[in-house]
């Protein structure tokens, strides 16, 4: 896993120790992005057959995996399944929906933006299923 690159779920700490935990029980099969930080960030958008090593808290590689899907949308079009797929215990589309707008607009996102990001029908997300692969 040392010689992939590093992908970071959420902000260390507690959201991020949930997210791991998922990925390792396999409960979590995807994860969703705001493009607006990839372009921030100036990464390009990733593409099916990339892999990665999920860090921990510590910054230390807990999993690896590989995309298996990656596509642009609008917010509104995460539906149900997808939104179970994050492995986050979510019942839909509009509980997922409503935490990752407040995990959008966080304090931490705003700081790495330099604005409080507004969220609206057609804010466009990086959605994001993978496969996690073999130690």
């Amino acid at each position: 896993m040392d010689d992939l690159p590093p992908l970071e779920l959420a902000f260390p700490g507690p959201e991020r120790d949930r997210g791991v935990a998922a990925v390792l029980t396999g409960e979590k099969t995807a994860f969703t992005g705001l493009l607006e930080i990839h372009e921030k960030a100036g990464e390009p958008v990733p593409a099916p057959g990339d892999r990665f090593a999920v860090l921990d808290s510590g910054g230390r590689p807990a999993a690896a995996i590989e995309l298996t899907e990656v596509r642009v949308v609008p917010i509104t079009e995460i539906d149900d399944a997808y939104a179970r797929a994050e492995g986050r215990g979510y019942v839909g589309a509009a509980e997922w929906r409503a935490d990752h707008e407040r995990f959008f607009r966080s304090e931490g996102v705003a700081e790495f933006l330099g604005r409080r990001p507004e969220i609206t029908d057609g804010t466009l997300v990086v959605a994001q299923r993978f496969r996690r692969l073999d130690p």
